[in-house]
């Protein structure tokens, strides 16, 4: 989703960097322009993973004109973005590269001077469209980074940032840690760190949800609930801080309890009245999709695989298992 509030341009000058710190690139400007780095090697690759939603989405704090701030769940499922140079390109062969990412590929290259070499994009993700899991942030990220490689310049997150700033609000997929983010702005509050980590059981329920069109409505809720939602964001924070899983599944579910009095998920009250039966440790949602699981400290064994699946069938839904997190 493009946020308007949020388009202006981030990008700062760029002064290349080697191993020995900043210093004057090489090759240098032509023309207005830095040449390519040499891509004769063959295909390179930008990978990016997905999310399930959100441990927290709510108010950065209480007040009458809140900030949407999230802390995402990342997910070991990926967007996977490949260029291959040519010597020519097949013009009549439709673009690779959806919207977002073909956008995001032209302001990388107008922030660095580049022009991009002739070759092949290709594309693949394991990541469903509209459901809640940052398909399109994690496409348009996978596409940097691979242009990052294909020019062979170091990774700058201050630069993925003023890219994401110019094309829609976004999750902190960029980061390979939690983070505490204002996904309008395009800051990240908080580092969390990578130590904690679940393991999942969840479905995806019908339909999307129009991000743009419910932010309204989430902000009236924020104003009206806030207090809750910061004991919620500290008991969450207080969770990373001591790296307790259960404590961060806690805070989790209490946020999405909360999300359900705007963005209800119709087998949230099935999953919460079962979850002390199942033994997890909380549950949580995609606050503005379509996604409910369980969140597990410790793996579940097959045996309860196997019944949470028959549980999540009589709900009317295929049970998928992954893991979530870092630890």
């Amino acid at each position: 989703m493009r946020d308007p509030a949020c388009s202006r341009r981030l990008y700062r000058p760029w002064v290349g960097v080697s191993s020995d710190g900043p210093g004057p690139t090489t090759p240098g400007p032509v023309a207005g322009f830095l040449r390519a780095r040499d891509v004769s090697g063959g295909t390179v690759s930008g990978v990016c993973h997905g999310t399930l939603g959100e441990l927290y989405q709510g108010p950065l704090r209480a007040g009458t004109d809140p900030e949407i701030a999230v802390v995402s769940f990342p997910v070991d499922r990926h967007s996977w973005v490949y260029f291959t140079p040519r010597a020519t390109v097949d013009s009549s062969r439709s673009p690779a590269l959806g919207e977002k990412s073909a956008q995001a590929a032209r302001l990388f290259l107008d922030h660095y001077g580049l022009a991009l070499p002739p070759g092949d994009w290709r594309t693949h993700s394991e990541l469903p469209v509209g459901v809640g899991m940052a398909s399109s942030t994690a496409d348009i990220v996978a596409t940097l980074r691979c242009l990052f490689r294909v020019f062979s310049l170091p990774y700058d997150t201050n630069v993925v940032l003023g890219v994401l700033a110019g094309i829609e609000r976004a999750d902190s997929v960029f980061l390979d840690e939690f983070a505490l983010y204002l996904s309008g702005r395009h800051r990240v509050v908080r580092r969390l760190g990578p130590d904690i980590g679940f393991h999942t059981a969840y479905v995806t329920e019908p339909g999307t949800v129009d991000t743009a069109a419910v932010t309204p409505l989430l902000l009236h809720h924020y104003r009206r609930r806030g207090e809750e939602y910061q004991r919620c964001l500290t008991d969450l924070l207080k969770g990373f801080d001591s790296g307790d899983p259960a404590a961060v599944a806690r805070a989790a579910t209490t946020s999405a309890a909360l999300s359900q009095e705007v963005l209800p998920k119709a087998t949230f009250g099935s999953l919460q009245a079962h979850r002390e039966g199942f033994g997890a440790d909380g549950v949580f949602v995609a606050h503005t999709g379509c996604l409910v699981g369980y969140l597990f400290a410790s793996r579940p064994r097959a045996e309860a695989k196997s019944e949470l699946s028959a549980f999540f069938h009589s709900l009317g839904h295929q049970c998928t298992f992954a893991q979530g997190g870092y630890g």
